[in-house]
C-alpha cells in the first residue's frame, strides 16, 4: 500500500466516523430531542467504537495479513453507516417517552452507530501495521497517521455542521457518505467486494422507500406541518416530534393552544386594549405576533427566529403575513439591537418541547429583557416542565432578581407539583393585577390561577436563580414535554 493511498484511508474514515456523530443529533431529535443528554449519549457511543475498533482493528492486524483487511473493514462501515437511519427509525419509536433517560439514550444511539465506529476506526491501526517498515519509525508511523486521522475529524465535523446541515437533508449525505466508503472498499477487494454494490444499492432503496419522519429539515429541526381534522383551516407544526404552535389560517384570533390563552390573558389585562410595540423571542408558527396584528391595529411585532427555513414553512404554510417583522438570528445577540425602554411586552416563547436553549433563561439575558421594557412593561414566557418542577422554579427566581414583581400562572396540579406541563411566568417593574388575570381566564372558561409575593416564595422555596455561569437546565428537565 502507497503512503498516499495509506493517509487517504485514514483520513476518509476519521472524517467520515464524524459525519455520523453530528448528524446522529438530526437523526434522533425526532424520538428524543436535542437536549444535552442526547448529545452526551451520541458522544459516548462513538469514542466508544472508536476505542472498540482501535483496538480489534490492531488485534486483526497483529493476527492476520493485514493487507486484507481495509477493504473488508471500508465496506462494513459504509453499509452500517447507510442503515443507521433505518436502525433509528425502527427503534426510535419505542423510545420516544424516554427522552431523558441515559440508557434509552445509549440504546438507541448504540445500535445505529456503534457498528460503523467500530469498523471505521479498525483502519487506521491496520494501515499503521501495513507502513510499518521496522520498530525504529514506530513513533513517526503511528504519529503521522494519527495526525491524519484527527485532521479528518476536524474536517468532517467542521463540513458537517457549517456547510452539509444547511444544505442537505441528513439521509442523503449519509448515503454518499456511505457509498463512498463502500466505493473505495469494491476497489480494494476488486471482484471480492462487488456483493457489496447490491448491499448499497437494497438499503439505498430502503432510505428512498421511507424518507423518514421529517416533512421539513431545517438547520435546527425535524418538522411537519399537519392539518387538523377536525378543523379545516386547522395547522399543527410539530418540531422534533411535539406540538410547537397552532395556526387557523382562515381565522388569526384563533388560540389554540391553552398557554397562548393564558398570555393572551395576561397581555389584556396588564397592557389594555391597544397597539403596542411588542418583540417575540422564538417564531415557532408566529401565531401571537399574528394575533396580536390582527386583534390591535397598529402593534409593531419583532420576532427573534434563529431558524430561517421556520420562517420560510411559516410564509407557505402558516399563513406568515409579514415576514419582514422575523430578525433571524440568535434571540440573545438580535435584542441587543432593539433601543433601550422602546418595547411595552416581550414575548418568551423558544422552549419547545426537548429543546431550551439555556442561555435564554438567566439572569443577564432577562436583565437585557428588562433594559428594553418600558416603564409599566411586562415580559411573559411560556415554561414547560414536569415534576419536581426544578427549571421553572429556577427561572422564577431568575426573575426576581431582575424584576420587582414576578406571578406565575398556570393549572392548580401543576403548581402543587403533582403534574406538569406549560407555565406561563411574568416579570415587570409595575405591580401585576394577578386577581385580574384569575378573573379572565375564569371567564372564558379555564382553570388557572397564580401565584405572586409570599405564595411564589413558597414556590420558588429556596431555588437558585439561572445564571450564565451555572444553567443546567437540561438536568432540571426530568419529563417528556408536550405543548397544550
Amino acid at each position: 500500500m502507497s503512503q498516499g493511498l495509506a493517509r487517504i484511508l485514514v483520513f476518509v474514515t476519521s472524517a467520515s466516523i464524524l459525519v455520523l456523530e453530528v448528524l446522529a443529533g438530526r437523526l434522533l431529535a425526532p424520538y428524543l430531542g436535542v437536549s444535552l443528554e442526547v448529545f452526551t449519549g451520541i458522544i459516548g457511543v462513538v469514542l466508544a467504537g472508536i476505542a472498540v475498533g482501535a483496538w480489534a482493528g490492531g488485534r486483526l492486524a497483529d493476527g492476520t495479513d493485514p493487507t486484507r483487511l481495509p477493504g473488508w473493514l471500508l465496506i462494513g462501515g459504509g453499509l452500517t453507516a447507510v442503515a443507521s437511519p433505518l436502525i433509528v427509525d425502527l427503534v426510535g419509536p419505542d423510545f420516544s417517552g424516554l427522552s431523558t433517560e441515559p440508557l434509552a439514550i445509549v440504546t438507541v444511539a448504540a445500535l445505529a452507530f456503534f457498528a460503523p465506529a467500530v469498523l471505521l476506526s479498525g483502519v487506521p491501526p491496520v494501515v499503521v501495521k501495513i507502513r510499518l517498515a521496522s520498530l525504529d519509525q514506530t513513533g513517526t508511523v503511528v504519529g503521522s497517521y494519527s495526525a491524519i486521522g484527527t485532521a479528518g475529524a476536524l474536517v468532517g465535523t467542521f463540513v458537517t455542521g457549517f456547510v452539509l446541515i444547511a444544505a442537505f437533508p441528513t439521509r442523503p449525505v449519509i448515503f454518499v457518505v456511505g457509498a463512498l466508503l463502500v466505493a473505495i472498499g469494491v476497489v480494494l477487494l476488486g471482484t471480492r467486494g462487488i456483493w457489496a454494490v447490491a448491499g448499497l444499492a437494497a438499503l439505498g432503496g430502503l432510505l428512498l422507500a421511507y424518507e423518514g419522519p421529517c416533512q421539513y429539515e431545517t438547520s435546527y429541526h425535524c418538522a411537519i406541518v399537519v392539518e387538523d381534522p377536525g378543523r379545516a383551516t386547522g395547522r399543527t407544526l410539530l418540531l422534533d416530534g411535539v406540538r410547537n404552535s397552532y395556526v387557523d389560517l382562515a381565522d388569526p384570533t384563533h388560540l389554540e393552544f391553552r398557554y397562548i390563552r393564558v398570555i393572551d390573558d395576561v397581555v389584556r389585562v396588564e397592557l389594555g386594549s391597544g397597539a403596542l410595540s411588542a418583540a417575540h423571542i422564538g417564531g415557532g408558527g408566529f401565531t401571537f405576533p399574528g394575533y396580536l396584528s390582527e386583534t390591535r391595529p397598529g402593534t409593531t411585532n419583532t420576532v427573534l427566529e434563529i431558524d430561517q427555513s421556520l420562517v420560510d414553512i411559516g410564509v407557505d404554510h402558516l399563513g406568515l403575513r409579514r415576514p419582514d417583522e422575523v430578525v433571524v438570528g440568535d434571540a440573545r445577540r438580535s435584542l441587543l439591537a432593539i433601543p433601550a425602554a422602546s418595547l411595552d411586552l416581550v414575548v418568551g416563547d423558544a422552549f419547545s418541547g426537548y429543546s431550551v436553549p439555556w442561555h435564554l433563561t438567566t439572569v443577564e439575558f432577562i436583565e437585557e429583557i428588562a433594559a428594553r421594557l418600558r416603564p409599566g412593561g411586562i415580559y411573559v414566557a411560556n415554561i414547560i416542565d414536569y415534576p419536581d418542577l426544578g427549571f421553572v422554579r429556577r427561572e422564577l427566581a431568575a426573575l426576581r432578581e431582575v424584576f420587582e414583581h414576578v406571578a406565575v400562572v398556570a393549572p392548580p396540579s401543576y403548581l402543587e407539583g403533582s403534574s406538569g406541563g406549560n407555565f406561563v411566568v411574568i416579570g415587570s417593574d409595575g405591580s401585576l393585577d394577578l386577581a385580574g388575570i384569575e378573573a379572565a381566564i375564569t371567564a372564558r372558561a379555564g382553570a388557572e390561577i397564580g401565584f405572586q409575593g409570599a405564595d411564589l416564595t413558597a414556590f420558588i422555596g429556596g431555588a437558585p436563580p439561572l445564571v450564565d455561569d451555572f444553567a443546567p437546565v437540561d438536568q432540571l428537565l426530568t419529563q417528556p414535554r408536550l405543548a397544550g
